[in-house]
């Protein structure tokens, strides 16, 4: 729908929304700031909103081989912060209810961002938000034939299967292949499969994302996080969900490590390894977000953790957390 970007003019920092309009793109302000690492977070949040919001009403789901469309009722957590938990409480599609994580974490971020400036940067935020949430459902209401002559008009263009957007979030959450991915993994759930599956996605990507920095990658964002700190030694650590349906499963915390496949080479010197698991934790209950993310900030902060807990015994805990261990794959 809309692309945000900050321009300096006159000694300020101006944030800029720029959308397709009637007669083609218009650049307008929507607000300015008095230094520009003001808007870097404002700007980033805006972008990111705008592409979750708008990318899902834009596209058809192809679930299950057919044709239909994905739900629009993210749409009022744009305007309404008492809709915004709404955002974590539904099971549509992995992939739809990943996006509105994802935007529910960007909305966060964004009242972050904005609690710290005056309260007409505030006001003309909300504004904008406002206007994104107009555009977005004017043009569907003509695109589904529900308009009607008193709709008031908007001066944004949307257009299905075109969206106006800056895609890229760093996780690749809007991609046809991530999405692609999403669907392949829920085929065949019942819709109890699917609320659990949903329900551990929650918690994989809501830990990375409180994980800061931390060099950890979401490899399946439904159901695995892999992280391999620097100077590690060669040790990784693997956490990954259940499959839904599978009662004999649980949360797994794996402790692994890279062998060389040349036995002369060092770990973590070599042209190419083997990973094997050394550890494993099988979970009585599922984690919380907080407690991945306090795993992923250990190992990042002292890599060679890793190295002390493949060392633990069975019925042994990791050292600074309450997970015991319940297998040893080597000795």
């Amino acid at each position: 729908m809309t692309i945000y970007s900050q321009h300096a003019t006159r000694g300020k920092t101006q944030i800029l929304a720029t959308y397709q309009g009637p007669d083609g793109v218009v650049s307008k302000t929507v607000t300015s700031l008095a230094e520009p690492y003001l808007a870097v977070p404002v700007v980033d949040a805006l972008n990111r909103i705008s592409a979750f919001a708008t990318v899902p009403v834009s596209i058809h789901d192809r679930r299950e081989r057919r044709v239909g469309y994905y739900p629009r009722t993210h749409l009022a957590s744009l305007t309404d912060p008492a809709a915004r938990p709404n955002l974590l409480g539904g099971a549509h599609s992995l992939w739809y209810e990943y996006v509105c994580l994802r935007l529910h974490q960007a909305l966060a971020d964004l009242e972050s961002a904005v609690a710290v400036l005056p309260g007409t940067v505030s006001r003309a935020i909300r504004s904008e938000l406002d206007e994104e949430k107009h555009g977005l459902q004017t043009g569907l209401a003509e695109f589904s034939g529900a308009s009607t002559e008193d709709e008031p008009e908007t001066e944004r263009c949307w257009e299905f299967r075109h969206p106006f957007v800056k895609y890229d979030d760093g996780l690749d959450t809007l991609s046809d292949e991530t999405r692609e991915q999403l669907d392949r993994r829920e085929s065949g759930f019942t819709s109890e499969e699917r609320e659990k599956a949903v329900a551990a996605l929650r918690v994989l990507v809501t830990a990375h994302a409180q994980g800061g920095d931390v060099g950890a990658s979401l490899d399946d964002p439904s159901c695995r996080l892999f992280v391999e700190p620097y100077d590690s030694d060669g040790f990784y650590l693997t956490i990954e969900a259940p499959e839904p349906g599978d009662d004999e499963t649980s949360w797994e915390i794996e402790v692994g490590r890279w062998v060389p496949d040349d036995p002369e080479e060092e770990p973590g010197n070599h042209t190419s390894a083997t990973g094997h698991d050394m550890v494993g934790c099988a979970l009585p209950v599922a984690p919380t977000a907080e407690e991945i993310a306090h795993l992923l900030k250990s190992v990042d902060e002292k890599p060679l953790l890793l190295a002390e807990w493949a060392e633990s015994r069975v019925g042994a805990v990791l050292a600074g957390t309450a997970m015991v261990v319940t297998e040893r794959y080597v000795s």
